[in-house]
């Protein structure tokens, strides 16, 4: 049972390395199809323009907070990825729909990281405009779903303790007092 968890938690360093291969695969194709046209309508009704590829350099994080802090912008990321790979491998996370969130997170993370440390800004090109939403690329989607992920775990986690919780409470008020 034991190799199977190691088995899983090398899988997960392999999501994580291929989410971060497909994001920069994204971003290579973007540099090279897209910077020199800037923006193409994927999705537009007449006037309206909904999905959009939009070329952006974004010196920031998202919603371009921390402008041109670029020594924050990859340390903490840095130490957060390392962070994450040691929570899979300590094996204090359990479960492998945490296991694969975090393998997301650090995927992610990792693909932005890589693109600060080498250009000093993150290639972003997803543009829903009909929201007006923030220009975003692949590596940001896989750091989200990763967060989501792990958010309902915890709410689960809670739900399922406060059940056990109140059965404990249940069984405790319906067991006869010896003393009497």
């Amino acid at each position: 049972m034991e190799k199977k968890t190691v088995d899983f938690k090398l899988a997960a360093v392999f999501i994580s390395l291929a989410l971060c291969g497909i994001d920069q695969l994204t971003k290579y194709l973007v540099v090279t199809y897209l910077k020199p046209v800037v923006s193409v309508t994927l999705i537009g009704f007449g006037d309206t323009q909904v999905l959009n590829l939009t070329y952006c350099e974004n010196t920031g994080m998202s919603f371009s907070l921390m402008e041109g802090q670029r020594v924050f912008l990859i340390t903490v990321p840095l130490i957060l990825i390392v962070a994450v790979e040691w929570l899979i491998f300590s094996g204090r996370i359990k479960g492998r729909l945490a296991v694969t969130a975090l393998a997301f997170l650090a995927g992610g993370g990792l693909g932005n990281l890589i693109d600060r440390a080498v250009n000093g800004y993150v290639v972003d090109f997803i543009d829903f405009r009909i929201i007006n939403f923030a220009i975003f690329n692949f590596a940001d989607i896989c750091a989200v779903l990763g967060g989501i992920c792990i958010g309902i775990i915890m709410i689960k986690r809670d739900i399922e303790e406060e059940k056990a919780k109140k059965a404990q409470e249940n069984k405790e008020s319906d067991t006869p007092d010896e003393n009497v």
